[in-house]
């Protein structure tokens, strides 16, 4: 047998007065994990609402579901997502302060030999399996357009000045499409959720240094963390940390 841990960790950084990002995880009735982290964006504090209404709203509902195989998790979720897209426009429309507000979203759902990774924006999606680092989610960021047309190397995005640019978000458009799919899990992979805030700061392949040495889920939590700030720390840093372990502890 598989046995899910979680653990996250979220931190303002060095530059922000405040942190608008937001992370949960979640136990449906069948026992089903669900883990998110959402970037928030907007001004005022627009983004902090944004994030919080997705993480905790799809927490709750998610709370009440009994499913267990990985479809119908699938459609769930795009199901709530898009109802959530509709809340959050809503409350944006109600509220002057809170105009314009918005939300990346990266989760993943956990099931017996299956898991469920889906985003919007730039907020990411890893696995770590057989010493290879995957990104498994897809930036919706002009950077990343401009990359898949050719137009600059992978290596001018890490720098590019609208870097920040986000072509997807849950808010702010009626149309908040939802990236997802069906994967394979393996023990002992390890699935990495993060704002922006860490994959800004830290390169994959000290990602991969940390998730692969020795240590429980929270310390590595809060190496990344604190490799982040040690490198400048520009923005809010959350990220979540699934390791599908073995039932017997060794």
């Amino acid at each position: 047998m598989i046995k899910v841990k979680v653990s996250y960790r979220s931190d303002v950084g060095k530059a922000r007065k405040n942190n608008e990002d937001s992370v949960g995880y979640f136990k449906n009735k069948a026992g089903i994990v669900l883990g998110i982290v959402a970037d928030g964006l907007g001004g005022h504090q627009g983004g902090e609402v944004a994030s919080e209404m997705a993480v905790s709203h799809l927490g709750y509902q998610f709370e009440q579901t009994d499913f267990y195989e990985a479809q119908a998790g699938l459609k769930w979720l795009q199901q709530v997502v898009s109802a959530e897209n509709e809340v959050i426009l809503e409350k944006a429309a109600q509220y002057h302060d809170l105009h314009g507000m918005g939300t990346t979203l990266v989760c993943v759902l956990v099931f017996a030999d299956e898991f469920v990774l889906a985003n919007i924006g730039d907020s990411r999606g890893y696995l770590l399996r057989d010493g290879q680092l995957l990104q498994l989610s897809e930036d919706h960021s002009l950077v990343n357009e401009l990359v898949k047309q050719g137009k600059i190397s992978p290596a001018e995005a890490q720098s590019h000045p609208q870097k920040n640019i986000i072509t997807r978000t849950l808010g702010i458009s009626t149309s908040a499409k939802l990236e997802a799919n069906i994967y394979p899990s393996k023990l002992n992979d390890y699935l990495l959720l993060c704002s922006d805030g860490l994959t800004n700061m830290v390169s994959e392949a000290q990602l991969q240094q940390v998730l692969e040495e020795a240590g429980d889920l929270a310390s590595k939590c809060q190496q990344l963390i604190s490799l982040a700030n040690q490198a400048g720390g520009l923005d809010n840093i959350t990220l979540l940390l699934v390791h599908l372990d073995s039932e017997v502890s060794s």
